[in-house]
């Protein structure tokens, strides 16, 4: 059976969806949610918005939470890498390209990050543009803002 469930939280509301013990995706707007999923609170839902809360206090910089994404084989490679970007830290589109051994991705890259089924755990708020530019976030420019500020000031 798959579930959801939504919380509120300083960011906006978070919708998390939960398949057969994984956390399956994190996003920040109900258009994303698959329509076969049951609303109910389950203890792994509970437990994945419980470590959110943790990471937005600034009291967490590692999920240990089981996830599954779906996405293409390129997809799952980038978002891979993204999981390697240290809390904190930031990388370019270009890094993440090079990283993959395709110098050539950088847009792929914005797209696959677009596509990230599971925002927070998946990093993809850390990938910025060349120039220093924040670019596109699925969640928002500002919450991408608010993530990245986060990081810095609880970087100890």
């Amino acid at each position: 059976m798959n579930y959801k469930y939504f919380y509120q939280t300083e960011i906006g509301k978070i919708f998390i969806g939960e398949s057969k013990n994984f956390i399956t995706f994190i996003t920040f707007s109900e258009e994303n949610i698959p329509t076969d999923y049951k609303k109910k609170e389950t203890p792994l839902i509970k437990q994945c918005i419980k470590e959110i809360y943790e990471y937005l206090e600034g009291n967490r910089k590692y999920f240990s939470i089981k996830i599954s994404e779906e996405g293409t084989k390129f997809q799952k490679k980038v978002w891979n890498e993204l999981k390697k970007i240290p809390y904190g830290e930031t990388r370019s589109y270009q890094d993440i390209a090079i990283s993959i051994g395709n110098i050539k991705a950088s847009r792929a890259i914005g797209n696959t990050n677009n596509k990230n089924p599971i925002a927070i755990i998946i990093p993809c708020h850390r990938v910025i543009a060349k120039n220093g530019n924040l670019s596109g976030y699925a969640g928002g420019s500002s919450i991408k803002k608010f993530l990245l500020n986060l990081e810095q000031k609880h970087l100890i």
